[in-house]
């Protein structure tokens, strides 16, 4: 099956006035350069507040870190960095991006108790297959992810998945790329968004209450999850626990933090914690500005 995009925030016009985006590739409106394509199974949208003859030297070193990024965390691409890991059990001497990443993905697991954990491929792969999902859950264990001579090592059977947070860091890289050809009023969207100067007006939205209110971005990040935007068989949602403790306790949970890959790795993790976990996380987590939890009635909690 195709994986859905699990995002549900939206780009409102706001006080900048933004047109709508066009064809794939860069157009002009209302003084801004807009993007728009394809990358990691999403929708990506950049917006530069530039003409087009001056943003496109850095929209081509910007989309070319996207590209490297796809071809390192793919998953559907059988030649990404991450499908020849899963493939083989072992990666040697991997890209320092790809290094970067899990690192991040190690930090994120310590810091959310174990909710964040890529290993999770296993079993979500099952029960969007139809396969044994008892004998997947048993593979599922970052604890057995390990670096050994110089290469990334898989315990037998096990396979990763770096949906929830490679969106984010691709966010950020672009949006690094940007800032450093000197463009300070940006919003990058790869399925989560950042923006810098603006101010950038983003709805909220959970896919059973429509649109929940709407948060403005001068910089930094917000990424959202909603579990019941997909459900995969036997009536799992697609946010899985790793831990085999407990079902989604939100439908949408919303994420600010200075970077998108923090963002986006907190936002599914914290679908599943209580409130009284969500806060005990948040404080553990440098740069995180705000959470909004949206319970099953509508209700919303921020922390």
């Amino acid at each position: 099956m195709t994986l859905s995009r699990r995002r549900f925030l939206t780009i409102s016009a706001g006080a900048l006035g933004l047109g709508a985006f066009g064809a794939a590739g860069a157009r002009a409106g209302a003084g801004f350069t807009h993007w728009e394509g394809q990358a990691l199974g999403a929708a990506c949208k950049i917006t530069l507040r530039a003409p087009p003859q001056r943003a496109q030297p850095a929209l081509d070193a910007a989309l070319a870190d996207l590209r490297a990024v796809e071809r390192l965390f793919n998953l559907y691409d059988p030649g990404s960095a991450l499908s020849r890991l899963n493939a083989a059990g072992h990666l040697a001497r991997p890209d320092p991006r790809f290094t970067e990443l899990v690192d991040l993905a190690d930090q994120m697991h310590d810091a959310t108790e174990g909710r964040f954990d890529p290993s999770i491929q296993p079993l979500w792969s099952a029960l969007a297959r139809g396969g044994d999902a008892r004998a997947a859950r048993a593979r599922v264990g970052w604890d057995r992810v390990r670096w050994q001579d110089g290469a990334l090592r898989l315990a037998p059977g096990q396979a990763l998945s770096f949906n929830g947070i490679a969106q984010g860091y691709a966010t950020d890289l672009v949006s690094d790329t940007l800032s450093a050809h000197g463009f300070g009023d940006l919003l990058v969207n790869i399925g989560e968004f950042r923006g810098t100067g603006g101010p950038w007006r983003i709805g909220l939205q959970d896919p059973d209450q429509g649109l929940l209110g709407t948060r403005v971005l001068r910089s930094g990040a917000i990424a959202t999850s909603s579990p019941r935007a997909l459900h995969l068989a036997r009536g799992a949602t697609h946010i899985l626990d790793p831990l085999g403790a407990t079902g989604p306790q939100w439908s949408t949970v919303s994420v600010e933090a200075g970077t998108a890959a923090v963002a986006d790795a907190l936002s599914t993790a914290l679908c599943l914690a209580d409130r009284k976990a969500a806060s005990r996380i948040k404080a553990r987590v440098s740069g995180v500005e705000r959470i909004t939890l949206v319970d099953f009635e509508g209700d919303l909690v921020t922390l």
